[in-house]
């Protein structure tokens, strides 16, 4: 009877050791390896890299509090927002009451430092994530008359590279109109440079 049992364990066990190193060692090694291949700025994490500094990912947000800034979404994600490390929402239903109370005070903020009116729904609540580097194109202009005031930036200018960073939907069909809030505040450094830059040329003509 043991002889039998054995007989039966040895293919199954002989198939869960191919299974193992086809599945757990083959395959991922071989879809790395494509990936790292053909796509290896995306498969690095699509890291943005300036003066061989990395200044951080296209796929994860960052947190922006300077008012000369375009802030991006809130994040729920702890100890510190945007962790990828423990990425996730915050679970709280729109009728909870801490969840009430987290838009309620975001959007008090927000008004405090744009003005009455209307506050895009993005930047009062999390993504699912709590990952999220975009915005939609509404959330950055109703953010641009502050950052042209604090930056001393005309707003015109500052309009216009919210145009140049807005991306269409995926395949024209997947999503919405965004706008990569990193990318967009790396934009606005060189715009606020390239000012400085203006001005102090102006400054020194006769």
């Amino acid at each position: 009877m043991i002889r039998d049992i054995l007989h039966a364990l040895r293919p199954a066990c002989l198939m869960l050791v191919t299974l193992a190193l086809i599945t757990g060692l083959a395959y991922p090694a071989l879809v790395t390896g494509l990936a790292q291949a053909l796509f290896p700025h995306q498969a690095g994490g699509s890291l943005i890299v300036e003066n061989g500094r990395t200044v951080g990912s296209k796929l994860i947000g960052q947190q922006f509090a300077a008012p000369g800034h375009f802030w991006g979404r809130p994040s729920a994600t702890s100890p510190q927002p945007y962790n990828a490390a423990a990425s996730g929402g915050s679970n709280l239903g729109p009728t909870n009451p801490a969840q009430l109370k987290n838009v309620a005070e975001r959007a008090e903020a927000l008004r405090a430092a744009h003005g009455d009116g209307p506050v895009p729904a993005e930047l009062v609540t999390a993504s699912a994530s709590g990952l999220d580097p975009h915005i939609s194109p509404a959330a950055a202009l109703y953010q641009a008359p502050r950052v042209a005031k604090e930056r001393g930036l005309d707003e015109a200018a500052v309009r216009q590279l919210v145009a140049r960073r807005t991306e269409d939907r995926q395949l024209g069909l997947l999503g919405e109109e965004r706008v990569n809030v990193l990318l967009l505040n790396r934009d606005l450094e060189g715009l606020a440079l390239d000012s400085q830059a203006a001005k102090a040329q102006n400054a020194a003509k006769p």
